[in-house]
C-alpha cells in the first residue's frame, strides 16, 4: 500500500481506510506492507502490516510525490531480490507519473484515484494541470482504477471512457460514546451545531460560518479544524465570525474519542464538502447518528440518500436549516438515526476488505490488466 501517510491512521481517510483494510487482509493470511512518511511507529509492525518508513520532502507542492517516489523504487527492489509484492494498491492517481516504475517490475497496479483533486482551490493552474494529467496517466498504466464513490465512477467513465472498480469506505459505527469527554469540553448533547473540516474553500467553512452567523439560531456553532498552507483562508473564516460570541473555534482535536463525542452530541453536523467521493467524515458522524445537513452535490446525496441529510446550497439555506433544526430537534434526532441505520448497512468495513482482497486476487491472476480498462483514447 503506497501513496498515503501510512498507518497508524493519524491525519486522513485514506490512512483510515489502510488501518482498517490492512488488518484485515492480515487476518485473512495475507502479508501486508505499507510505507508510511511523517512520525514513525517504534515498531516495524502494526496489527500485523509490515511498515516501511521513507523520507519525504516538506513542502506542499512534492511531499506526496517524492515520498512515493522513493516508495516505488523500494518496492521495486524487493521485487528484484524476489521479496517483491504480488501487488500494488497506489492511493491517490496525484501518483501516477510514478506507475512505470512498478509497472517495469511486472508488479500489477491498481489505483485509487480519489476525489477530483484539481477541483481544490489551493492549486495554482500548474497544479490544476498536473492533476488533469495524472488522472489521465492513471487511467494509462493502472490495471485496474478503485473509485469510491458512483460520481468519481461516471466521471472516469465520461471523461475518459475507463471503467473502475467500485469500493467505498466503511463506516465507524458507535453505539456509545464518551459523553464525560463531551462535557469536560463544556458542552451538552444537543446543545450546540458542529463543523469538523481542513480549512479549504471546496469545504465551505467559510459557508458554514456565514451562514450560521446569518441564522436567529441560539445554539453555538463549534467549529473544529485547521490546514497547513491555508493562513489566508483561516483569516476569512475568522473575519467571517467576527466578534459573534455564538461561534466557537476548537482548532484540531487530535483525541478521537472527544472527536466522536463531538459528533454524537452535536444538534446538527454542517458538513461543506464538494470534491471528493465518499467523505470520511461525513461517514463518521453518520455512524455517531448525528443529524447532518450537508452541501448540495452528488456525491453527498449519493452517501446520504433523501432521507438521511438536509442540504444547502448557500448561506441562506444553511441558516434555514440550521433554524429548522432548533425548533423540532426531534425530527433532527430522528434524521441522526436514519443516517447511522444507514451507514451500518452500506458502509461496512468488513465488505470493504472482502472487495479490497477481491480485487488483489484478480489483479494477481492478470484477470485485471490495462486492457480491461476501456478506454476511448
Amino acid at each position: 500500500m503506497i501513496g498515503t501517510r501510512g498507518v497508524p491512521a493519524r491525519y486522513g481517510g485514506f490512512e483510515t481506510a489502510i488501518d482498517e483494510i490492512g488488518r484485515r487482509l492480515v487476518e485473512a493470511g495475507h502479508e501486508v506492507t505499507v510505507y508510511c512518511r511523517g512520525e514513525r511507529h517504534p515498531e516495524r509492525e502494526y496489527l500485523g502490516m509490515r511498515l516501511v518508513h521513507l523520507p519525504a520532502v516538506r513542502s506542499k507542492v512534492a511531499e506526496t510525490l517524492s515520498h512515493t517516489g522513493l516508495s516505488v523504487t523500494h518496492a521495486a527492489w524487493r521485487r528484484v531480490t524476489r521479496r517483491g509484492p504480488d501487488v500494488a494498491l497506489v492511493f491517490n492517481a496525484a501518483n501516477a507519473p510514478l506507475l512505470p516504475v512498478l509497472r517495469a517490475m511486472r508488479i500489477p497496479v491498481a489505483t485509487h484515484v480519489d476525489g477530483l483533486e484539481w477541483k481544490r482551490t489551493k492549486w495554482s493552474g500548474t497544479g490544476r494541470r498536473y492533476y488533469r494529467s495524472a488522472e489521465s496517466l492513471a487511467v494509462r498504466w493502472s490495471d485496474a482504477l478503485i473509485a469510491d464513490a458512483r460520481g468519481i465512477q461516471d466521471y472516469y467513465t465520461e471523461r475518459f471512457g475507463a471503467d473502475s472498480v467500485f469500493i467505498a469506505y466503511g463506516a465507524p459505527i458507535l453505539a456509545e460514546t464518551d459523553t464525560a469527554k463531551l462535557a469536560e469540553a463544556g458542552y451538552k448533547p444537543g446543545e450546540y451545531h458542529l463543523v469538523v473540516a481542513r480549512f479549504e474553500p471546496e469545504n465551505h467553512v467559510h459557508l458554514a460560518v456565514e451562514g450560521y452567523r446569518r441564522s436567529e439560531a441560539t445554539r453555538p456553532l463549534v467549529v473544529v479544524g485547521s490546514a497547513p498552507y491555508a493562513d489566508e483562508y483561516t483569516k476569512q473564516v475568522q473575519e467571517l465570525a467576527g466578534d459573534d460570541p455564538r461561534i466557537r473555534f476548537l482548532g484540531g482535536v487530535w483525541d478521537q474519542d472527544l472527536l466522536d463525542a463531538l459528533y454524537a452530541g452535536a444538534l446538527t453536523y454542517l458538513h461543506g464538502h464538494s470534491v471528493g467521493g465518499t467523505n470520511p467524515s461525513l461517514l463518521r458522524a453518520m455512524g455517531a447518528g448525528a443529524s447532518v445537513v450537508a452541501y448540495d452535490v452528488n456525491f453527498n446525496r449519493e452517501v446520504l440518500g433523501e432521507e438521511a441529510g438536509r442540504f444547502f446550497g448557500d448561506a441562506e439555506s444553511l441558516a434555514y436549516q440550521v433554524e429548522v433544526a432548533e425548533a423540532d430537534p426531534g425530527a433532527a434526532a430522528d434524521r441522526g438515526t436514519a443516517a447511522r441505520k444507514r451507514a451500518a448497512e452500506r458502509y461496512v468495513w468488513d465488505d470493504v476488505a472482502t472487495a479490497y482482497e477481491r480485487l488483489c486476487e484478480d489483479l494477481k491472476a492478470r484477470r485485471l490488466t490495462r486492457k480491461t480498462i476501456r478506454r476511448k483514447t
